[in-house]
């Protein structure tokens, strides 16, 4: 296997290590053979070659997912010892996760909580949809600032959410007349990519019982 583009490194402990992931690469396998951000801090562990990285290589697991275009912090568990207390922090939604996005236009509010239930489009299977008999999904999103270049204006927000659906955010920001710049699911095509990152994640980590903060500034912000 070819060496790999190592990401970089936004925090790292004895059990865990977060990652700032590039718009472009998925985060796991998706059956086709295609290098993925797991391969990449694997690679980048198995490199640094010594015994604690080894078994960390062999051990990693992926905490969190974002969408192939989506950018920002991505954590990972490195020991099978505490995988379980980790993914119990998922379970119960105990990692804070704060997102900026670039929107189309300026919305109507300044601060609003989207609750809308979100489920499986029919007629794509690439996509989702606000459904009634979908799944709970809560997501906040506040403006930061309006941004103006001649006759078009966007919108900076600060968005964070209580539950992790597939394409939450995207979803209801476009079902709220908002898509993100760049989304060509749910809005449209826009050269400079996806404008959605993953900025921050907090949480108090159980194992070393300190409250870890990390954060990533967008790339284009």
């Amino acid at each position: 296997m070819p060496r790999l583009d190592a990401p970089d490194i936004l925090f790292e402990s004895p059990t865990l290590i977060a990652v700032d992931k590039p718009a472009g690469i998925i985060v796991h396998g998706d059956g086709t053979g295609t290098q993925t951000l797991t391969d990449q801090v694997r690679s980048l562990l198995e490199r640094r070659g010594t015994e604690a990285d080894r078994v960390a290589a062999r051990d990693l697991q992926c905490l969190q997912r974002l969408d192939r275009e989506t950018t920002g912090i991505v954590l990972f568990s490195k020991s099978k010892a505490t995988q379980g207390t980790y993914d119990r922090l998922v379970a119960e939604h105990a990692f804070e996760k704060r997102y900026q996005a670039l929107v189309e236009g300026a919305p109507a509010w300044r601060e609003r909580t989207f609750t809308w239930p979100i489920g499986r489009d029919r007629h794509d299977a690439r996509r989702m949809r606000v459904s009634r008999t979908g799944k709970a999904a809560v997501t906040h999103a506040t403006v930061a600032r309006e941004l103006k270049q001649g006759k078009r204006v966007r919108t900076l927000l600060n968005v964070a959410i209580e539950t992790g659906r597939k394409h939450q955010i995207r979803v209801h920001l476009a079902h709220a007349g908002s898509p993100i710049v760049g989304d060509q699911l749910y809005g449209r095509f826009d050269p400079a990519g996806l404008m959605l990152h993953a900025c921050r994640l907090t949480f108090d980590d159980p194992i070393s019982c300190e409250h870890i903060d990390i954060r990533s500034s967008a790339p284009w912000a």
